[in-house]
């Protein structure tokens, strides 16, 4: 059966999203996708171009894919790669379609100044003219225009009638007709004759294959923009890197021989090769071809590089943790094509219009033929053939069809180069309406790269003993505030010991054994739980939180041993990015799982008024579902595993690309650079996008529903009016070019 992106059922498997129809089917593929998927369709790294495995999709129907280049069954069009490859010659159709106009196109002069000018010039009869133009638009029909033929045969065949089924009727019922007037006149009345002879259109066959043929140029070129973003992206990998080996030497190996955990050097003005960890030097990195940021980021021992960015000064030596498809790049690009071919929400009335469409254009033609040929002047039945075929010629689906997709793949790239990456189509329609934004605290508003602060013991503890105890339990956890904890013990030389039945408690803190004493660590609300008073140190407390600072409560066998503090600095970025959102009228809504008085300090200064401490990932979830229910258009944003829900949850989900895995797969929207203001551009980005989306659908619409009464003739008996087939053969192919001209301009917008 066929399926689309707004099927109920939905699975993803390796990163990919796959629709099925009914929960049998979804069942029947998650206990053995391997069984249901070409080995053609098997993921590969984005830096590599394997053709074997190139998968072929529609642009203008994302759900037709396959592992061989050929033509859509729905619209025609040729397939494009779902993703590009560098090293692409020529788009092959363009080829071949430049190759038939090229040849043809001094036949089509030649055909089309003797129907304009020979019976002036009288180089011949009359009978035999026919003849001749009939031999010179012989290679033109058959050869030039075939392509155009077998399409709309094909899609009469799969009963999917499409812009071919027009052409393929419009310059076939000229040519035939000519044909016949040419070889057997006799079986025409004298109404049919005109200067001599039965009126003949060669020309207007030879000059609409030939106008086709450039318009397909000119569109395809045009496509060939939209993946530009793409290919930029893809020609951002080096192609080798340097790497050290055991011995201290050093060698360049291609970028395909990189594996996790080797040594690489990058030497200034060197690209990074893959992603990792500084292990040695500091230099100043330019990431701005993938975050957008236009300073570059200093990088020292322990920092983390992103694959593909520029290392301008000092040289470094890093640890190579992902590879291939893992890097950020390889993931970046593998979210674009993504997104570039989903479909977006607005495009589902113009799929219902299309749908309909040209069945009723054939309905007019005809009943523009029989209309003209009964109550016409005369030439009645010739005026009533040319008019039927200006109507098949002009009425294209195929801008129609293009309005949206077109302005998706093209913002989806512009997005991708300022560090935004939208998942789906329907995520950039949707931004726009968000009016309620709840966020984060660590990692989101903050750097999410706490530094522990202070120890503060209960009675009968120590300081340096209420860490160890903490960082050893805290070894257990993901979460950046126990990373401050474990690295400040490690720093001070502490000796840790392994946590044994250790359990996360979704948001409130974490519970283990070590050396045999039953340990608790984090909120309050973890305290009350398990019936522990946090009264004695209740001040010290609260006089940490206001200062901003995070704090836990640690419980040794029941008993409160002393309290934690760690500070996360606000990312410096964050006071612009909420100012902004703010002055466009955004309800900025803060929800974390730290204590209420830290959430407050942290909210005052940056102006957050609504604020919710001590929040569980439940908790964030069901703030949501009430937003909603109250009529609010919700964005949740978020880096961390107790965020998933929530981002899952939410209209649409915004991830810190600095963040987990599992928060970026369930958000809509991901900031590569973990940066807010990415929020602005992604907002102004979808703006700008459905304004652009919807210029494109009323253009096509109106274009069609201003030059189909216009070619039947409609305005004939007030003005006199007639539009000649190849007049409509231009517009037709201007139409599908303009739209795609117009979501070019996406390129350009000032975000």
């Amino acid at each position: 059966m066929t399926v689309t992106e707004q099927a109920k059922y939905k699975l993803v498997h390796e990163g990919r999203p796959y629709y099925f129809c009914s929960a049998k089917c979804e069942g029947k593929f998650s206990a053995d996708p391997q069984k249901y998927l070409a080995p053609a369709q098997s993921s590969a790294a984005a830096t590599d171009a394997p053709a074997a495995g190139t998968i072929y999709t529609c642009p203008m129907h994302p759900e037709v894919r396959q592992n061989h280049p050929g033509h859509c069954p729905k619209c025609g069009m040729a397939l494009e790669p779902v993703l590009p490859n560098l090293d692409d010659d020529e788009n092959p159709e363009l080829k071949d379609f430049s190759r038939r106009f090229w040849w043809t196109l001094p036949l089509t002069a030649a055909v089309f100044v003797l129907a304009m000018f020979g019976h002036r010039l009288r180089w011949m009869d009359m009978g035999t003219q026919s003849w001749v133009e009939l031999v010179l638009s012989l290679p033109i029909a058959l050869w030039a225009g075939m392509p155009f033929f077998v399409r709309g045969w094909q899609s009469v065949v799969t009963r999917n009638p499409n812009m071919w089924t027009l052409i393929g009727l419009g310059t076939g019922a000229a040519f035939v007709y000519s044909v016949v007037a040419t070889a057997a006149p006799q079986v025409f009345p004298d109404s049919f004759v005109s200067m001599g002879r039965v009126a003949v259109y060669f020309e207007a066959a030879a000059v609409i294959i030939s106008l086709t043929l450039l318009g397909q140029m000119l569109e395809l070129k045009a496509r060939s923009q939209t993946s530009a973003a793409i290919k930029s992206l893809l020609g951002l990998a080096p192609k080798t890197a340097r790497r050290i080996k055991d011995d201290g030497s050093e060698e360049d190996v291609p970028l395909s021989h990189v594996h996790v955990g080797d040594s690489l050097r990058i030497r200034p003005g060197e690209k990074v090769p893959v992603d990792g960890e500084v292990v040695e030097g500091s230099s100043s990195v330019d990431e701005s071809m993938l975050t957008g940021e236009p300073m570059p980021v200093t990088k020292r021992v322990g920092d983390k590089v992103i694959g593909a960015t520029l290392n301008t000064s000092g040289s470094l030596v890093m640890r190579s943790e992902r590879v291939g498809a893992a890097t950020v790049l390889s993931q970046i690009v593998q979210m674009v094509a993504q997104a570039q071919r989903s479909r977006a929400p607005m495009q589902r009335m113009a799929d219902v219009v299309a749908g309909y469409f040209v069945v009723s254009v054939v309905a007019i033609a005809v009943l523009t033929f029989f209309a003209w040929g009964l109550f016409g002047p005369e030439p009645r039945w010739v005026y009533g053939l040319i008019n039927a075929v200006a109507v098949l010629i002009i009425a294209c689906p195929c801008a129609l069809g293009l309005a949206t997709p077109m302005s998706i793949m093209v913002a989806t790239g512009r997005g991708a180069t300022q560090g935004v990456l939208f998942r789906d189509a329907a995520a950039i329609e949707n931004f726009r309406k968000v009016d309620t934004l709840i966020i984060d605290k660590t990692g989101t508003l903050t750097e999410g790269r706490p530094a522990f602060d202070r120890a503060v013991p209960a009675t009968g503890f120590d300081a340096t003993e209420v860490l160890r105890l903490a960082a050893s339990l805290d070894q257990g956890s993901e979460h950046p505030l126990a990373d401050a904890i474990v690295r400040a013990a490690r720093e001070q030389g502490l000796a840790l010991d392994k946590p044994e039945n250790f359990e996360s408690g979704s948001g409130i803190g974490v519970r283990g054994q070590v050396g045999g004493r039953q340990l608790a660590l984090g909120n309050t609300r973890l305290m009350q739980q398990i019936g522990v008073s946090v009264t004695s140190l209740l001040d010290q407390a609260e006089a940490l939180r206001a200062e901003g600072a995070s704090v836990m409560h640690l419980a040794v066998d029941g008993q409160l041993a002393g309290l934690l503090a760690v500070s996360d600095p606000v990312k410096a970025s964050t006071p612009e990015a909420l100012a902004t959102l703010k002055a466009a009228g955004l309800r900025i809504v803060m929800a974390t799982g730290d204590g209420h008085t830290t959430a407050r300090a942290v909210g005052a200064r940056l102006g957050i008024d609504e604020v919710h401490g001590e929040v569980k990932p439940a908790d964030k979830l069901l703030l949501v579902e009430r937003l909603q229910k109250e009529g609010c258009i919700v964005a949740m944003a978020g880096d961390g595993i107790n965020d998933a829900p929530a981002l899952a949850r939410a209209d649409v989900g915004v991830a810190m690309g600095t963040g987990t895995d599992v928060a970026m797969n369930s958000a809509q929207v991901t900031l590569v650079k973990g940066d807010l203001r990415g929020m602005v551009v992604a907002r102004k980005l979808s703006q700008d996008t459905v304004a652009n989306m919807k210029q494109n659908l009323l253009f096509a619409l109106l274009y069609n529903a201003m030059g189909i009464p216009v070619a039947a003739g409609v305005l004939y008996p007030l003005t006199g009016w007639l539009l000649s087939p190849l007049i409509a053969a231009l517009a037709m192919s201007f139409s599908s070019v303009s739209v795609i001209g117009n979501a070019l301009r996406l390129r350009q917008i000032k975000l």
